[in-house]
């Protein structure tokens, strides 16, 4: 087997020609007799026993012709193209065979899409946002407020009336023009008052009432609400069985104790700064990092061909779907849930692709300009890393994960931290508007009319909320 020729005929295309040695050809050809014989029958032989001649001159000497290429194929295209010094980003195709015989073997042609020469205006000292963080007093407040809450109980009022804020305990039945409605009723349904889950009005009528008391609420449907009822009045017969209230713990050093490693509130409280402040400092990096890198997209140059954004679209969405699917759902029916349409995904996928490819490619760049190469040491701490991360023995993580394939993967890493560390951050643009900007904004809200309320959860999703906390 041999490289005949190599001719750019395109920018990214190469027409190769190759020969497969007569003696090549003959030996696959055997190969194909022998893998296919056993469901062949010919008279005067046994099931699998017949002759490749008797075979042959049955059905002709092209019989195994077919099977024998597809054998002997894939190992002649990669000999050619390492030969002829090319890298390959699709399958080959326009295929002409000029020659197949036992004789003269094979001598073919076809057409090869190679990966393209790239150039990047810059990689290094790129430019990108990187925000100021800090954190704000009000932001620690919310926080122990959040603590206080998870820590509150639960406990029953029965000495006065609901108010805002009490969690009730209701039953409940819509009536419209008298009639009760499909989705309407529910009983023992934990409602908090305030929370805004029901119909607008409906909650702001339960205050006052008092624990076994019987009434009527009276709402009328929002506009926006299910074609069946938007609009209409309605009338709710309430039973009001419990009143209950969240008892907050006391912010004191006993409840900073119980937070952590805090002996007094002032500790708690400086403890929850500088978490917030690194959470919110390792956020900004992300970002940078990864604003950097768009910025290193920005600045590749050259004819990239189409099928390396289209294998790399769908090679993104089989792994999704493969992600999704050992959670035991499939990629329509994902979509499906989440409301998204197949051809939008697709395409959200194929712009993601558009991005990882010229990353690859200028990633790839940047180790052949700075000659990055992963020395024996850092291959072998990597070895070391995966063997504790998955529990097994070096020799055996080697046996799995070519050292070839970790020595790239370490090259990529050192070419990535060389452009984000020598990247420079700047503040964010200030998004300042002017006062007199400001005030035109200002006089221009007041003339917009009120916005009519959002409709609210509807009392059938509560009921059957409330069914499937019974079952």
């Amino acid at each position: 087997m041999s490289l005949v020729s190599a001719n750019k005929t395109e920018t990214n295309t190469y027409s190769v020609e190759i020969a497969i040695a007569a003696e090549d050809f003959r030996a696959a050809i055997q190969q194909a007799y022998l893998k296919q014989r056993k469901s062949i029958q010919i008279p005067g032989f046994r099931k699998g026993k017949a002759p490749l001649m008797m075979i042959e001159k049955l059905y002709g000497q092209e019989v195994f012709f077919e099977d024998a290429l597809d054998i002997v194929f894939p190992e002649a295209v990669q000999a050619a193209y390492e030969e002829a010094g090319i890298v390959p980003v699709d399958s080959p195709k326009d295929f002409d065979v000029k020659t197949m015989s036992k004789e003269e073997g094979v001598v073919m042609t076809f057409n090869v899409t190679v990966k393209p020469e790239i150039t990047l205006k810059a990689y290094k000292g790129l430019t990108a946002e990187k925000a100021e963080v800090k954190v704000a007093k009000e932001e620690i407040d919310h926080e122990i407020e959040h603590m206080l809450d998870r820590g509150a109980r639960i406990v029953n009022v029965d000495d006065r009336a609901a108010q805002a804020g009490d969690i009730t305990v209701i039953d409940f039945e819509g009536f419209v023009d008298g009639v009760a409605f499909d989705g309407g009723k529910a009983e023992k349904y934990e409602l908090t008052i305030g929370s805004g889950s029901f119909i607008p009005g409906f909650e702001d009528q339960i205050i006052g009432h008092s624990i076994g008391e019987e009434f009527d609420v009276n709402v009328t449907f929002p506009a926006e609400y299910a074609p069946e009822l938007a609009s209409k009045d309605a009338v709710f017969k309430i039973k009001l069985h419990e009143i209950k209230v969240k008892e907050l713990p006391e912010l004191d050093d006993e409840f900073a104790k119980d937070m952590g490693e805090y002996e007094t509130v002032d500790e708690l409280k400086k403890g929850i700064e500088e978490d917030m402040l690194k959470r919110k400092q390792e956020s900004a990096q992300n970002a940078f990092e990864d604003a950097v890198i768009e910025a290193l997209v920005e600045n590749v140059e050259g004819e990239i061909p189409e099928c390396m954004y289209d294998n790399k679209a769908k090679e993104n969405v089989d792994s999704f779907a493969q992600r999704i699917g050992q959670q035991g759902i499939d990629l329509d029916t994902y979509l499906m849930y989440m409301g998204m349409d197949k051809a939008i995904f697709e395409s959200q996928m194929r712009e993601r692709a558009v991005a990882d490819v010229k990353i690859e490619l200028a990633v790839e760049k940047i180790i052949e300009l700075e000659g990055l190469k992963a020395t024996d040491e850092a291959i072998a701490e990597e070895f070391t890393k995966m063997s504790e991360m998955y529990n097994l023995d070096v020799e055996k993580i080697k046996e799995l994960v070519p050292e070839a394939t970790v020595a790239a993967e370490i090259s990529r890493q050192q070419a990535i931290k060389l452009v984000i560390d020598s990247a420079k951050a700047k503040k964010p643009a200030a998004k300042r508007a002017t006062k007199k900007k400001e005030a035109a904004e200002g006089e221009a809200e007041e003339a917009k009319p009120a916005k009519k309320p959002a409709a609210k959860k509807t009392t059938k999703k509560a009921a059957e909320k409330k069914e499937e906390a019974a079952e």
